[in-house]
């Protein structure tokens, strides 16, 4: 703002030096400024001392809550006091009540809050056109809430008050194409209905970006459609509305209503005491308008109010102003300070407690001395009882083991036995079979016939009794050679128990009442289902099962 009044200022500064004379310039100064800017009535004066009683009862107000703790209450009260100074154009006292008021949210954990007054410091900072620090505090704000949201402790529309913000800052900086971007996303988070209040503020800046374009048409369209609602629920805004509305009309070449606007708005800021450090723009406007049309003297004279009142409210020469620009973080510096107490605390606290500490130090690392050696003698204690133990355990084990192997090996030996004089005793009845079987049919009564008949029986009967028994005795063979060969048929079985038992194959033919080279031909059948070659030894091959 600064910068454009300057270059205005000198503009018309040069054209009213090569076109009136300096004395005559003068007298008209004395005479130039309209009685609407200077005169102040009673209204005035009785809106600027309920001003100040707006101020001293807000003070008030926060004094009483900080004294009951009620600090959310105490914030609100600060939130509002920096507002009314804002509008007097006294931004070193809003910001005072910021900083404090963040300070407050801070100590509280009350980051809703404290993303509401990152936004108005970052607002306040581009009132100077300080567009890092600004831009910085907004985007601090934004974040702030943007985490909130993520975590489901705030609604997504609260992220439209701080786009709006970044609306207005890029207007404010005349970066109408960024404000336009921002615009857009108001729009996606302005879901409720229509003409809510916040629509007419979308609205406001939506008609100054047409401006910016130049449709001004469309914005006077939109401003004149805004403005009623304006009038009733936020009447200080018609400042900033009449302000822009006097910037169309004067794009449009219509002298009359420009410079109606750009009154009514210096008027309403003096009669509501609002937007203060908004009027140099609006001077401003209306220099441009009165420079458009040739009237120079009116041109300087309103420049002249536009700058002087520039520097009463933005100038870094302002005895309102020369501290602000130079503002410190106080939040920080009270953080630090607050840090610094602590710290003084604990070094006066440490002093006066060393030797204690000390002595208990020495006890502390003695019992953790004490405890390490009992632990480190109990861990080798409870180490060697349990090798020890499970030396023993393990000795138990192979004896139990070797025992049970031993028993096996014993009631093989007897199953053998049982088995040779099974195979005997067979040998003798298969003699008498083929006798009496040799005799002619006419000599074999009916008591031979019961004799062979029995053999025949007793023979299967005394097979089955040595197929239990063995079975019995060696279960874990059975039971694993059943799941590496399910293929094995029962004649298989008996093979693999009789190669067990290490007979023969003689022994075998007799057992099961078949020749010898049938034994050989059932064991070579054996072996292809084994899935073994003649290389490997059968009895060991069955015996390691």
């Amino acid at each position: 703002m600064h910068k454009n009044l300057n270059k205005h200022w000198h503009k018309i500064t040069l054209t009213i030096v090569f076109t009136i004379v300096l004395r005559s310039l003068s007298v008209v100064f004395a005479f130039s400024t309209p009685s609407i800017f200077l005169q102040y009535n009673s209204e005035l004066l009785n809106q600027k001392i309920s001003i100040t009683d707006s101020i001293k009862s807000l003070e008030f107000e926060y004094t009483d809550y900080i004294n009951k703790g009620d600090t959310v209450k105490a914030i609100r009260i600060l939130n509002k006091l920096a507002r009314v100074y804002s509008h007097q154009g006294n931004h070193k006292e809003s910001y005072d009540k910021l900083w404090a008021a963040l300070i407050l949210a801070d100590a509280s954990k009350k980051d809703v809050i404290k993303a509401s007054i990152y936004r108005e410091i970052g607002r306040h900072y581009s009132y100077y056109h300080r567009k890092d620090r600004a831009l910085h505090y907004l985007n601090l704000s934004l974040n702030l809430k943007k985490q909130l949201v993520k975590e489901g402790s705030l609604d997504k529309r609260e992220l439209l008050n701080n786009y709006l913000s970044f609306v207005a800052t890029y207007r404010e900086l005349n970066n109408f194409k960024l404000a336009e971007k921002y615009l857009d996303s108001c729009y996606y988070y302005n879901n409720e209905p229509k003409k809510n209040s916040r629509w007419h503020f979308l609205k406001f800046e939506e008609a100054v970006i047409q401006s910016s374009k130049g449709n001004d048409d469309e914005a006077i369209s939109i401003f004149n459609n805004i403005l009623p609602w304006f009038v009733e629920n936020q009447p200080n805004y018609q400042v900033l509305i009449y302000k822009y509305l006097g910037d169309s009309f004067q794009n449009n070449d219509d002298f009359t209503k420009s410079q109606f606007c750009y009154k009514k708005a210096i008027e309403i800021s003096e009669l509501k005491k609002a937007h203060t450090d908004f009027v140099p723009l609006i001077y401003e406007g209306l220099s441009n308008l009165y420079f458009s049309k040739g009237k120079f003297l009116q041109a300087y004279n309103t420049l002249k109010k536009a700058k002087d009142l520039d520097a009463v409210f933005f100038d870094s020469r302002s005895a309102n102003n020369a501290p602000l620009l130079e503002i410190q973080d106080e939040f920080r510096k009270s953080k630090e300070n607050q840090i610094k107490f602590l710290q003084t605390q604990k070094l006066k606290q440490f002093e006066q407690d060393e030797k204690v500490v000390f002595l208990e130090k020495l006890l502390l690392w003695g019992l953790v001395a004490f405890l390490v050696l009992f632990g480190i003698i109990s861990f080798r204690s409870l180490r060697t009882k349990y090798r020890v133990e499970k030396k023993l355990l393990k000795k138990e084990r192979e004896l139990e083991k070797q025992k049970d192997l031993e028993v096996i090996e014993l009631k093989n030996k007897e199953l053998a036995a049982s088995v040779l004089k099974l195979i005997e005793k067979d040998a003798f009845l298969e003699q008498i079979k083929k006798s009496l079987s040799k005799k002619t049919e006419a000599e074999i009564n009916r008591e031979a016939k019961k004799i062979i008949n029995s053999i025949s029986n007793k023979k299967n009967e005394n097979w089955n009794e040595f197929q239990a028994r063995f079975v019995s005795i060696n279960k874990s063979f059975y039971k694993k050679l059943n799941k590496d060969y399910p293929n094995l048929t029962m004649n298989d079985q008996k093979l693999c128990a009789l190669v067990k038992l290490n007979f023969s194959s003689k022994e075998i033919a007799q057992l099961l009442n078949m020749s010898i080279e049938s034994v050989h031909t059932t064991r070579s059948r054996l072996r292809k289902k084994l899935n073994i070659n003649r290389e490997v030894n059968l009895k060991q091959f069955i015996s390691d099962i």
